[in-house]
């Protein structure tokens, strides 16, 4: 998130993305575009693959832009139809994905684009949002949105097309997304510092006793995912049956994300706007996930994605956020008398050998947390 500063005033960039509520017009009008945008992403690299076995050299996105005009628009008079913007950010994309190549490491040579693949283009210019849930697009005009959108000035949009095997299983629907600036909202504090214990049977176990239940979106509908999965295997690749099955089983995937990202940003808004300081831990996600009998459930569990919202979150609401080390033994230190013993993972209550202490591991690991920043 970046941050910028206008005559004292910390401003930040915060980000929307939502699903668009569109008809069968606005839905091939936004396919052109991205039809568009595909089609000169694909051109350029092309031309980029000839330009260097050629002269080894490459042209720039302004170099490509001019050819396109003069070469390509001229014969394909369907370019017309859509907004410039589309064909040339989609060569500025391409040029950024040669950079990205050239200077980091593990990236790969750019790609063709297929159709369906994550489909998106790129509009600028008058943009406006009015009645809460509108907002006027140039070349494709008012579109109505499902979410309410925030009242600032944006200058641009992305709007992209998920369908099918995508890697998002977005299932076949337009969504948009854009950047704008706002002033963050110092919200009044109904408690102090908090600790936070995340795991697989609780989601979080709060120091204040609050629990949040861990929703397990992903094992609900396992025997939906794998009853479509195997009907999507039993399909001739490339049929339209195949077609229709891979959006059922796309639609399930995008069902078990919404309801995992739902549980995640109740929760980590909750604590970012009524508590001044959050203490959690800095947990080795990539390495537990290596243990192949609690992977799944760890998954299931959005570590990583809690861990990024509450960092931003705490930004927007005025709020710190404190991190404990790796190392700290929450889980094996008791909160009564300081007593660290081991704690096995099958036990689920801590009882302290040497006060005799009993309460909930979890909470236990939470008030531990709390007691971090005092340390």
């Amino acid at each position: 998130m970046s941050k910028t500063f206008f005559h004292g005033v910390r401003v930040q960039m915060q980000s929307i993305k939502t699903k668009l509520k569109v008809n069968n017009y606005q839905k091939t009008i936004l396919a052109k575009h991205a039809g568009v945008a595909r089609h000169a992403y694909n051109w350029g690299l092309a031309t980029c693959i000839k330009e260097y076995e050629e002269t080894k050299k490459r042209p720039s996105a302004i170099t490509l832009h001019k050819r396109l005009v003069a070469e390509v628009k001229s014969v394909n008079p369907w370019y017309y139809d859509v907004s410039k913007c589309a064909p040339q950010q989609a060569l500025r994309d391409l040029e950024r994905a040669f950079k990205n190549f050239l200077t980091i490491p593990g990236r790969g040579f750019p790609k063709f684009k297929k159709k369906g693949r994550k489909d998106s283009f790129y509009l600028e210019g008058s943009i406006k949002i009015f009645q809460g849930n509108y907002i006027q697009l140039p070349r494709i005009g008012i579109v109505k949105t499902y979410e309410i959108l925030p009242s600032y000035r944006v200058k641009n949009v992305t709007i992209a097309s998920f369908r099918g095997a995508s890697l998002t299983k977005k299932a076949d629907s337009w969504y948009i997304s854009f950047k704008y600036n706002f002033e963050p909202d110092s919200t009044e504090k109904v408690g102090g510092t908090i600790g936070v214990d995340i795991g697989i049977n609780t989601l979080a176990t709060c120091s204040d006793g609050s629990k949040f239940a861990n929703v397990k979106a992903y094992r609900q509908a396992k025997k939906r995912l794998i009853r479509h999965q195997r009907a999507v295997s039993k399909k001739v690749i490339g049929s339209k049956n195949r077609i229709k099955a891979v959006k059922k089983l796309a639609k399930v995937h995008k069902k078990v994300a919404d309801i995992r990202a739902d549980a995640l940003h109740k929760l980590t808004t909750w604590l970012a706007k009524n508590h001044s300081t959050i203490v959690i831990e800095d947990l080795n996600v990539s390495g537990m996930l290596k243990n192949h009998k609690l992977a799944s459930a760890i998954a299931d569990c959005g570590f990583y994605e809690f861990k990024r919202q509450l960092t931003y979150k705490c930004e927007w609401y005025s709020s710190e956020l404190v991190i404990a080390d790796r190392f700290y033994p929450s889980s094996q230190i008791c909160s009564n008398c300081g007593h660290q013993q081991k704690m096995p993972l099958h036990l689920r209550t801590y009882e302290c050998s040497e006060c005799g202490f009993e309460t909930d591991r979890d909470f236990n690991a939470a008030v531990n947390l709390k007691n971090y920043v005092y340390q």
